[in-house]
């Protein structure tokens, strides 16, 4: 056996996931796994135990609904043929994997660190000396942007090579604020304390990664949510997928110099967060979350309070959107302006509402679908993979949303059900989960020892799986067209940093 497959957040014995050699590793993976685009990388990490590193790759199959995942032994520093010749998808897990380890990825296309983490393999290696790309040219000009910024964005460096206004090549460099997240899961044992690490890991998408951690704990557990817990967290998923795309709509027409579409949708975004504050005590649903409970039930009362929040916002979004939509020199700025194509989403492995602009169907509610609430979901789809479309599917997912929740309104589940009793984790056991956040795909993986005592703990944002599209987006398109660019993408920082 090659493989072991498994479902969305099912736990298996670690032990079963079988191990080859790493000649036999790769041909695996990029001739039987990866068989065709609706195959696709949901993580690939090194595991340090027993004196060896072990590789596991995790590729899910979304048209079958599984996960294949195997494995290999290798050493720190070993040197080791690249998937990323091959399946350029997996550049980053491989230059993730080189920094913690030290392993060498011979023809991997430029391989070097990804945070420049504390723990990292090569201690002479800082990001004060980044190797970016260049090139010794009088015709061409480099322009820097970052690490620090002008407004209230996270630290990131931008290096562009410019033919006069025109980009010719963008390099982005994070991890300027590594904070050590994945090791921290380790370090703190209390359930509480990673149930509140896991909500910052990025501070728009605590809904999307909490309930994530959730879902997968209780399943290192042998522990079934209740009806009204998954009820909850999927409404909650939703409703964070409505804010957050709404105020990114806000800060496109920011990016345009739209100040009207600025104002308002900036406006609409504060009721939509301001009920999580009335649900929740927070903005941002911190709190809400925890495995084997929710701390604040939802109700009839709270029920008919979305309604009357919806009622006053749906119409004026789609007004503000109509209005922005019609608009000659918005349309000018958003039109044919980074286009990211379908055959190159696919090639870099693109995930999310980024993806579906692009044409590319990749959406965890439909392809592993877990703990969604009787809802069969029909993934949006753009074609023109442009700034645009990404600002059509914001809008068009923002009505799927609130559509969905009207459908889940109808029929409220139980609240008064008995409470669960969390188990301890299982021992020897490994789980894998994916949840669609606003952005895209989540997941999260965990492995536990003989003890039952958490070995491992790997995060995976989904902006990872986008960084480099933004990069391709820009090429060709003049230097002031970034702004909107990077931000109909608004891809997590602090989600890289992990």
């Amino acid at each position: 056996m090659h493989a072991i497959t498994i479902k969305n957040y099912q736990r298996v014995p670690f032990t079963s996931i079988p191990i080859l050699p790493y000649e036999q590793f790769v041909p695996v993976i990029l001739e039987e796994l990866m068989i065709n685009n609706s195959c696709h990388c949901v993580n690939y990490f090194g595991y340090a135990h027993n004196g060896r590193i072990q590789l596991i790759c995790c590729i899910a199959n979304d048209e079958e609904h599984i996960i294949h995942v195997t494995s290999t032994i290798t050493t720190h520093s070993a040197t080791l043929q690249s998937l990323t010749a091959h399946q350029l998808s997996f550049h980053f897990f491989e230059r993730e994997i080189h920094e913690q380890f030290g392993i060498q990825f011979i023809d991997h296309p430029w391989l070097k660190p990804i945070r420049y983490a504390f723990n990292r393999s090569n201690q002479q290696q800082t990001i004060a000396n980044y190797p970016f790309y260049s090139i010794d040219s009088e015709g061409l000009h480099e322009v820097g942007v970052g690490p620090i910024h002008a407004g209230i964005i996270e630290p990131g460096h931008f290096r562009f090579l410019c033919n006069g206004e025109q980009i010719l090549h963008l390099e982005i460099q994070l991890g300027y604020q590594h904070r050590g997240i994945e090791q921290l899961f380790l370090n703190k044992t209390i359930l509480l304390q990673r149930a509140t690490l896991v909500e910052n890991i990025a501070g728009d998408t605590v809904v999307g990664h909490a309930s994530t951690f959730a879902h997968l704990w209780e399943s290192l557990c042998d522990t079934v949510a209740t009806p009204s817990i998954q009820f909850e967290r999927s409404l909650a998923l939703e409703h964070e997928r409505i804010a957050i795309h709404t105020g990114d709509l806000s800060a496109m027409c920011t990016d345009l110099a739209y100040q009207l579409g600025s104002s308002v949708f900036g406006r609409l975004r504060t009721p939509i967060i301001n009920y999580f504050q009335e649900w929740t005590g927070n903005r941002f649903a911190k709190g809400l979350i925890r495995p084997g409970k929710t701390n604040f039930p939802f109700t009839a009362s709270l029920a008919n309070r979305w309604t009357e929040v919806i009622d006053a916002f749906e119409p004026d979004f789609l007004e503000m959107y109509d209005t922005l939509s019609d608009l000659p020199s918005a349309l000018s700025r958003m039109e044919k302006t980074g286009i990211v194509n379908k055959e190159t989403a696919a090639t870099i492995g693109m995930v999310g509402m980024a993806a579906r602009a692009s044409g590319f169907k990749r959406d965890i509610r439909n392809s592993h679908p877990e703990g969604w609430i009787n809802i069969l979901h029909q993934p949006i789809i753009k074609r023109h993979g442009d700034v645009f479309s990404r600002v059509q599917i914001r809008k068009e997912e923002v009505v799927q949303s609130i559509d969905y929740i009207k459908q889940m309104l109808k029929k409220l589940p139980i609240i008064n059900e008995p409470v669960i009793e969390m188990k301890n984790p299982k021992p020897d056991s490994f789980v894998i989960g994916l949840t669609e956040g606003w952005r895209g795909e989540i997941c999260h993986c965990a492995i536990t020892d003989e003890g039952g005592n958490l070995q491992l703990y790997k995060i995976k944002d989904p902006s990872i799986h986008n960084w480099l599209a933004l990069a391709l987006s820009v090429r060709n398109n003049e230097i002031s067209d970034f702004p909107i660019c990077n931000k109909s993408f608004d891809l997590s920082y602090c989600g890289n940093d992990l």
